[in-house]
C-alpha cells in the first residue's frame, strides 16, 4: 500500500541527522516504498478551496553529508492517499495555526495528517500537561505577576517558563527573595499581557528530565534522560544537556496511561512526554524528538512502529 509522504518541517538543509527524528521518519518511510514529498517553507495554500502545497519529489539517506536530493518543485492537491507529516518546529504563531488550518482542509479531503491539525491548535506544549493533574506538580499559570511571585515564596523555588518556547529556550529558575524576581516576571508576562508558567522547582531534574515517546497512545519502552551539565539547571539537548538512554519506569508508565488514550483519541499519533522524577511537566505534539537516540541506543526501531500505526489505519480507513 505505497503511500505518498508529504513532510512540513523547517528548512531541510539545517537538519542534524545524527539525532533528527524527522529524518528518521524519511527514511523509514523510503525503506517501505512510500514516496516523499517536502513541502518548500512557506509551501502550504489555498486554491478555490482546496489545499495545495508547492513541493518536490525527495529521496534521503543515512550519511553526515549530501544525505538529501529534491526535485524540481511544483504544486500538489493534499488529499486521499497521502499522509501529511506536520514536523515544523515551534513556535505555534498566527502562521502555525494558519498553516493547521490548511492541513485541516487537507484532513476534510482526505489527507492524513499527523499529528491530528485540530489537536496542534488545541495542545499547546506546556497547557497540555495540565489535562492531567493527577500527573504533575504544583503549577501556576497567571498574568499576574503577584500571583507568580508568591507561588515562589509558597514553594521557596519554582521553574518560571513562556508557554511558547521550546528547546529551553527562556526558562528561569527563581528562588523566594532573590533581587532580580520581579524583572524575571516582568519579562516573562511582558508587564502583565502573557500568561506564564510558574512550576514547583523539581531536585530530580539532575538526574534528567526523561522525554517519553507515545505511538499511537502507547509508550515506546525506553526514554532518553537529558542530563544538565556543568552549571547549567536545563538539561535540554539544545540547552547542553546530555542524552542517556534508560528503560521506563513504573512511575513512567503509569503517567504514559494516564496520557496515552487521550492522545490516541484525538489522532495524535507521535507524542513526547516530558517527566522530570515522578511528575509531568509538559506534552509535547509539535515535533518531538530523540528517535535517533533511543533506537542507537537499543537497537530498536521507534519511526518503524509509527508507521506501523499509520499503514494500519490507512488499510482500515479504506476497508
Amino acid at each position: 500500500m505505497p503511500l505518498d509522504i508529504v513532510v512540513v518541517m523547517d528548512p531541510i538543509e539545517s537538519v542534524k541527522t545524527a539525532k533528527d527524528s524527522t529524518f528518521a521518519m524519511l527514511l523509514e518511510a523510503q525503506r517501505r516504498g512510500h514516496g516523499l514529498w517536502y513541502v518548500l517553507p512557506g509551501g502550504l495554500s489555498l486554491l478555490d478551496g482546496r489545499a495545495v502545497a508547492r513541493a518536490a519529489r525527495l529521496a534521503v539517506r543515512d550519511a553526515p553529508s549530501a544525505w538529501f536530493e529534491l526535485e524540481q518543485p511544483s504544486q500538489i492537491d493534499l488529499g486521499p492517499g497521502q499522509v501529511v507529516l506536520m514536523r515544523k518546529d515551534p513556535p505555534v504563531d498566527a502562521e502555525y495555526i494558519h498553516d493547521t488550518q490548511v492541513l485541516s482542509i487537507a484532513q476534510a479531503a482526505g489527507a492524513r495528517v499527523v499529528n491530528d491539525p485540530q489537536g496542534l491548535r488545541d495542545y499547546n506544549e506546556k497547557l497540555a500537561a495540565l489535562l492531567f493533574p493527577q500527573c504533575c506538580a504544583p503549577t501556576v499559570v497567571t498574568r499576574d505577576n503577584a500571583v507568580l511571585k508568591a507561588f515562589v515564596a509558597e514553594h521557596g523555588e519554582a521553574v518560571l517558563k513562556p508557554l511558547d518556547g521550546m528547546g529551553g529556550r527562556s526558562i528561569f529558575r527563581a528562588r523566594a527573595g532573590e533581587a532580580n524576581l520581579n524583572v524575571i516576571l516582568e519579562t516573562l508576562t511582558g508587564g502583565g499581557g502573557r500568561l506564564a508558567m510558574a512550576q514547583r522547582y523539581l531536585p530530580e531534574i539532575a538526574d534528567g528530565d526523561k522525554r517519553i515517546l507515545l505511538v499511537d497512545g502507547a509508550p515506546v519502552d525506553y526514554c532518553l534522560a537529558r542530563i544538565p551539565q556543568g552549571d547549567e539547571f536545563r538539561g535540554n539537548l539544545a540547552a547542553g544537556g546530555r542524552g542517556e538512554a534508560r528503560p521506563l519506569s513504573e512511575r513512567d508508565r503509569w503517567i504514559a496511561a494516564q496520557v496515552g488514550p487521550e492522545m490516541k483519541r484525538r489522532g495524535m499519533l507521535f507524542v513526547g512526554l516530558d517527566v522530570i522524577g515522578d511528575y509531568l511537566t509538559e506534552v509535547n505534539v509539535t515535533s518531538p524528538t530523540c528517535i535517533r537516540e533511543i533506537d542507537a541506543a537499543y537497537g530498536i526501531n521507534i519511526a518503524g512502529s509509527l508507521f506501523d500505526a499509520i499503514e494500519a489505519r490507512e488499510a482500515a480507513h479504506r476497508a
